[in-house]
C-alpha cells in the first residue's frame, strides 16, 4: 500500500518557523491546541504515519526491520507511527503489520534531507581525544547502561501530545553533522535548548523514568518511557529529582538544566526515540516551535 508522503524541507534556523507553518499551519493561531500526534516529515531522522487497521479490530503489531512500532488510535483507526534512523537510504521502505488473522506490508518512501554542518570546540581535550584507560572503562559501562534503556518497550498506549521541556532558545538543531575541535563525530541526534544553569526541565508528557545516570559523555541524564517504545532523554542536566521507576506526568520537573557532559554551555540536549531510533523532537512541539526560535533574533 503506497503512502503519499511531504517533500524534504529545508530545515535551518532561519526558515524554521515557515517550515513548521507549511507542515501544520492550523497549529499556530492557538499556540495552547494540543495534538495527540507528532508532525510527519518523511526523510531520515523524520517520522512516518500510516493507518493500518480500523479500530474496530485489536490493535496489531508493527515491524520496521525487526524493531517494533509504536501504535496508537486515532479517528477511529490505529496509526503506526514510524521513526526512520538518521542512517536511513533515500528511497522506498516497508513495515509490516500483523493481526491475529493475517500479516501484510505497507510501503513509503523517504526523500532526501541535507543536514547543514556545526564545528564546535571543547575546552575539556578528553572529551574528545586522548581518553585514559580509566575514561575508556567508563565509556564503555555507559554505554551498556543507556543502550539498556534504549531498548524498553512497554505496552501501554503511547502519549506522544508532548510540550517543550525547557524554556529557553534553540541552540542546535537535530542532524547536524557535528565536527568537534574538527575531528568528525555522529550527527546531532537531539534537539539544543540553550538556558541558565538551574532552569527546570519538565516532562513533556506522562511517562515512566526508566532510569537516570552520570555519563562521561552526556552528564547526568534520565531516560523517560511513554508506551510503545516512544522514549526521550534530557542529557548534561545540572541535578536530577527523579527516580527510576517513578511515575511523571506532562509539566512535572525532572531535573535542572546544566553543563555536565561534553558541552560548550548550560542548554538541555533532549533525545526522542521511536523504534530504537532518534528522530527529531521539533515534529513532536511544532506549537511552541516558532517561540523558542525567535528568541535565537
Amino acid at each position: 500500500m503506497d503512502i503519499l508522503l511531504a517533500k524534504s524541507q529545508k530545515f535551518q534556523m532561519n526558515k524554521l518557523r515557515s517550515f513548521l507553518l507549511l507542515l501544520c499551519p492550523a497549529l499556530f493561531p492557538v499556540f495552547s491546541l494540543a495534538k495527540a500526534l507528532p508532525d510527519q516529515l518523511a526523510v531520515p531522522g523524520g517520522i512516518i504515519k500510516i493507518p493500518v487497521a480500523e479500530m474496530s479490530q485489536k490493535r496489531p503489531k508493527a515491524f520496521y526491520g525487526n524493531n517494533r512500532v509504536a501504535i496508537k488510535a486515532s479517528k477511529n483507526q490505529w496509526i503506526a507511527i514510524v521513526g526512520v534512523p538518521l542512517s536511513e537510504k533515500i528511497g522506498r521502505h516497508k513495515i509490516t503489520v500483523k493481526t491475529a488473522d493475517n500479516s501484510q506490508q505497507f510501503s513509503f518512501s523517504i526523500a532526501d534531507k541535507k543536514y547543514p554542518a556545526q564545528y564546535l570546540t571543547i575546552k575539556k581535550k578528553r572529551m574528545v581525544t586522548g581518553f585514559t584507560e580509566a575514561d575508556l572503562k567508563k565509556i564503555n559501562t555507559d554505554k551498556k547502561a543507556m543502550d539498556r534503556a534504549k531498548s524498553v518497550w512497554t505496552e501501554q498506549p503511547i502519549d506522544a501530545d508532548f510540550i517543550a521541556p525547557v524554556d529557553g532558545r534553540l541552540s542546535s538543531l537535530f542532524g547536524l553533522k557535528r565536527f568537534f575541535n574538527e575531528i568528525p563525530k555522529r550527527p546531532h541526534n537531539g534537539l539544543d535548548i540553550a538556558a541558565d544553569s538551574g532552569t527546570p526541565i519538565l516532562a513533556p508528557a506522562s511517562a515512566k523514568v526508566i532510569d537516570t545516570g552520570n555519563y562521561y559523555f552526556n552528564g547526568n541524564t534520565v531516560f523517560l518511557d511513554h508506551g510503545q517504545g516512544l522514549l526521550s532523554a534530557y542529557l548534561h542536566m545540572n541535578s536530577i529529582k527523579v527516580k527510576p521507576g517513578q511515575l511523571v506526568k506532562q509539566g512535572d520537573t525532572l531535573g535542572t538544566v546544566g553543563a555536565t557532559g561534553r558541552v560548550t554551555g548550560s542548554h538541555l540536549h533532549w533525545i526522542v526515540y521511536l523504534n530504537k531510533s532518534p528522530v527529531d523532537p521539533a515534529l513532536f512541539i511544532s506549537k511552541d516551535i516558532a517561540r523558542l526560535e525567535a528568541r535565537n533574533r
